[in-house]
């Protein structure tokens, strides 16, 4: 999926620009360029940016940046969720080059019924439920989906097993990493008991794609 988001440079920085912004119904980024040290400050619009997070590639959407008239291509790095209203906070994003091939994780969509469930009693276990790949910006697949409709009892689906002669896309997680199988009913397990944590000022989340050298804002 790819998708537009407006945004403008910003001269200032800091919590004060930062709460002007956000006043302003904005918030503060970050656009890292393709070449290390390159590092453009902008603002942009949560609410458009909360939509391309919440659709289905998620963090994995590229963003057709619009700043100062040109159109960067650039993917989310991380974002920065107050975690009571759940508001933005923050986010980074970086270049991309729409001819190198990137290092993502996708999610894992199961497809089908098994009759390992249906026919022999058994439960699916989906263990692993993303992968990492490598793609070109423009072939980055909203999803991978697996097909369970054949698996029967003790049955299952590795890394290798995908199905990827046609994908643009390689699977570079371990080959033998189980994704998804069909295994006996076990017998439930006492539930833990919960410990309540100790009251305190909620910090904000930050979700992160990748490391990063910059210090938060």
């Amino acid at each position: 999926m790819d998708a537009t988001l407006q945004a403008e440079k910003r001269a200032g920085r800091g919590k004060n620009e930062a709460r002007r912004l956000r006043a302003q119904g904005r918030i503060p980024a970050v656009v890292y360029g393709a070449q290390k040290g390159q590092a453009t400050e902008i603002a942009v619009d949560p609410k458009a940016l909360l939509k391309i997070l919440h659709s289905e590639s998620g963090v994995n959407t590229l963003i057709g940046l619009q700043l100062d008239g040109g159109d960067t291509r650039v993917l989310v790095k991380e974002y920065q969720i107050e975690p009571i209203g759940h508001k933005l906070l923050h986010a980074d994003f970086y270049q991309v080059a729409m001819d190198k091939t990137l290092t993502l994780t996708v999610q894992i969509v199961m497809k089908g019924e098994a009759p390992g469930v249906k026919q022999q009693g058994g439960i699916v276990d989906f263990v692993n439920r993303e992968i990492d790949i490598e793609v070109l910006p423009g072939d980055i697949p909203e999803n991978i989906v697996v097909d369970i409709s054949e698996l029967m009892l003790n049955q299952g689906i590795r890394v290798r097993d995908l199905q990827t002669a046609d994908a643009k896309w390689k699977p570079i997680s371990d080959p033998d990493l189980m994704i998804v199988h069909v295994v006996s009913v076990k017998a439930e397990e006492p539930a833990a008991t919960e410990v309540a944590a100790p009251a305190g000022a909620a910090e904000p989340e930050v979700i992160k794609k990748g490391k990063t050298d910059k210090d938060e804002e």
